[in-house]
């Protein structure tokens, strides 16, 4: 089956899309990538979009335009991505607004923003959305969704082998070893800390709006590393806590940079000379790295490489801070198996959108936390489209 996967995460920047094309048994299919495309958000929704994330007020009338909008977008990356329209099938994540995970006998919530009824009919294919919701009935996480599709799409090695994504978050997939003791043990996954979330916010402020992420490390490249202050930081409660766990913008967003920033103003002040820009960079860029390197220093399994994507896999001090502070620990990027730095994600969701078609269970309870897996996603069919049992979606 050929199914588009469309995936717009925590940073808000745009839509990730990959046509792709399943066959075989479905939990190690055989499958390959038909095409990719990125399609970036007006500046203007992605500052809304930020905005509402971290609570901005906003009414009714508006949040609905955002939907209406937000899905336009999506249909917009689709067809950039299939502009011959060859996909059976859609899966689409849609746009966070809000995550609230399960805690003790606190109910996970999340909020997922599309219309997925109007996308369906934009696109005239069946769509596949609000992955999460089925999860978080079962009391799980609803996140992280991916680890299930990295143990389906990626064959296991001689050893644990991580996956690191370091989007708005940086969130970890462990893959047993294809043999051994531990080749029965689950697959791990979870959601480490801030990955791009702080530093974007903190260029955009730095630079008076007019920068919307520091290109390849370059800004923070020039600044010194507060070893101190980042120490501090490594021990706050969310980063000490033990998987299952995850996150996003209401714990490392703006309030959260805010706070950050004033802690190394004083610092540099209590030095003698007021913050520069490139040293708060600097220290925001090793706290990212850092909060991975200190989460696989803790795990029980110890991975022989780490295999890193998401647009912080461009950014070259970024990933040399992984190097050095993942000492003993190969690390590359996943484009070297042939899995760009932006398809990882929109390939797993077009592969949860795959198995819901079949009735095959997305969720792994060892990494949400539910009391069991469950088939993942909601499916919106064309105005007049009827889905046949059992049978492939239309193409028309």
């Amino acid at each position: 089956m050929r199914v588009l996967g469309l995936m717009s995460g925590t940073s808000a920047d745009g839509v990730d899309a990959v046509l792709a094309e399943f066959t075989g048994p479905p939990r190690r299919p055989r499958w390959r990538l038909l095409s990719r495309a990125s399609h970036p958000y007006p500046a203007a929704l992605q500052r809304q979009l930020t905005a509402i994330g971290q609570n901005a007020p906003s009414t009714a009338s508006e949040l609905l335009e955002l939907g209406e909008a937000v899905t336009e977008q999506q249909a917009a990356a689709a067809r950039a991505c299939d502009p011959q329209g060859r996909a059976n099938l859609v899966g689409c994540h849609g746009q966070t607004l809000w995550h609230r995970p399960a805690q003790g006998m606190h109910r996970g919530n999340s909020w997922q923003l599309l219309q997925g009824p109007l996308l369906a009919a934009l696109l005239q294919r069946p769509v596949v959305f609000d992955f999460r919701a089925a999860d978080l009935a079962l009391g799980g996480q609803g996140a992280p969704l991916v680890p299930p599709a990295d143990a389906a799409l990626l064959p296991a090695i001689g050893g644990w082998r991580a996956l690191l994504n370091l989007g708005g978050i940086a969130n970890l997939t462990l893959l047993p070893p294809a043999a051994g003791p531990d080749r029965q043990q689950p697959v791990l996954g979870w959601d480490c800390g801030p990955a791009n979330t702080l530093l974007d916010l903190a260029v955009q402020h730095f630079s008076g709006g007019q920068r919307r992420f520091d290109a390849d490390g370059a800004w923070a490249s020039g600044g010194r590393i507060n070893g101190e202050r980042l120490a501090h930081w490594l021990q706050e409660p969310y980063l000490q806590q033990a998987p299952p766990k995850s996150t996003g913008r209401e714990l490392f967003g703006q309030a959260d940079l805010e706070r950050r920033l004033a802690e190394l103003e004083r610092d540099a002040r209590g030095a003698g000379a007021p913050l520069d820009p490139a040293d708060a960079l600097a220290s925001l860029t090793a706290f990212s790295a850092a909060v991975v390197a200190q989460d696989l220093g803790r795990s029980a399994a110890a991975p022989l490489e780490l295999l890193v994507a998401g647009g912080g896999a461009r950014n070259r001090l970024l990933m040399g801070e992984l190097r050095r502070r993942c000492r003993g620990l190969r690390v590359r990027p996943l484009a070297e198996l042939g899995i760009g730095d932006s398809d990882r994600e929109a390939l797993a969701f077009a592969l949860l959108a795959w198995w819901h078609w079949l009735g095959v269970p997305g969720s792994l309870p060892a990494v949400t936390g539910a009391r069991r897996a469950a088939v993942l996603g909601v499916c919106a069919l064309p105005p007049g489209q009827i889905r046949p049992s059992g049978q492939l979606p239309p193409r028309s």
